[in-house]
């Protein structure tokens, strides 16, 4: 995950030949070792889409989370620089297909973290307010946020979802339908000792994985090129919550992926959210 990437995406639908995406250089994070999502399963679900000014049209770019009618929860990394034009971006709700016909919806304003340098030293989290708040529906519905004091454990059903690669070398093929896979939590120790033994550097003891971080997958089952900023989210009772923000991760479905830890940030989130109300 995480590694630069040229990405070619070609645009379906209609009856005349559409353009194909330019190569472009990104950092991505997707799904490994999933399938396809049925519609409305993951109605928290978004595509964040930038203008691609050479063949004039939105160009998916990340996923994310509506977790309010008018905010969208994705990764800092997902933001080409911190004071970037939310005139820019759209944001795709309640389809499991990135491209076709949709109604964009606007976005008004965006938050990164102030905090945020580089996804390695945390506070990979971004807020985008939307232009108006959006209807709730069977396929686009928000997604409650975990609670200041829910510990996330092994036990845990949790999923990952997202446009991304399905295995190390292979790009999601068209129509680009959305996957899903279902992960394990890994503890941050054993997450830590796994990243130490991979790491080519020495570290001098510096620690890789920080409290504001949360692991997942790996064995197969991970995110990867594709998709940063979409969600993990587990099973609480008879309903999910957003747990964590697809971040980054050293390889496909063999380390267990790094996400941002939604817990460590809610106050920051519940700031912005009560101040627009």
């Amino acid at each position: 995950m995480l590694s630069l990437l040229f990405v070619t995406l070609c645009l379906i639908g209609g009856s005349a030949p559409k353009p194909q995406a330019p190569a472009i250089e990104r950092e991505l994070v997707g799904i490994v070792g999933g399938h396809n999502a049925p519609k409305g399963k993951w109605p928290w679900q978004v595509s964040l889409q930038v203008y691609n000014y050479s063949l004039a049209f939105w160009e998916h770019t990340c996923g994310g989370s509506l977790i309010h009618p008018q905010w969208v929860l994705t990764a800092a990394h997902c933001i080409g620089h911190r004071n970037a034009d939310p005139s820019t971006y759209r944001i795709l709700a309640g389809d499991v297909y990135i491209y076709g016909d949709h109604k964009l919806l606007r976005v008004k304003q965006i938050i990164v973290h102030s905090d945020f340098v580089h996804v390695k030293l945390g506070a990979d989290v971004a807020l985008i307010q939307l232009g108006k708040p959006v209807n709730s529906s069977a396929n686009v519905k928000p997604i409650k946020l975990t609670s200041l004091n829910h510990e996330v454990t092994q036990k845990d059903k949790c999923w990952v979802t997202g446009w991304g690669h399905e295995n190390s070398n292979g790009w999601l093929p068209p129509p680009f339908r959305l996957q899903q896979v279902n992960v394990h939590i890994v503890e941050n120790y054993a997450c830590e000792q796994l990243h130490q033994n991979y790491s080519m550097d020495e570290q001098n003891n510096r620690r890789i994985i920080l409290d504001d971080m949360l692991c997942a997958g790996g064995e197969g089952r991970d995110s990867c090129q594709g998709d940063s900023g979409g969600p993990l989210v587990c099973k609480d009772s008879d309903s999910w919550i957003l747990v964590g923000v697809v971040s980054w991760g050293e390889s496909c479905g063999w380390l267990p992926g790094v996400y941002a830890r939604v817990e460590f940030y809610v106050p920051w989130i519940k700031q912005y959210i009560q101040s627009s109300s």
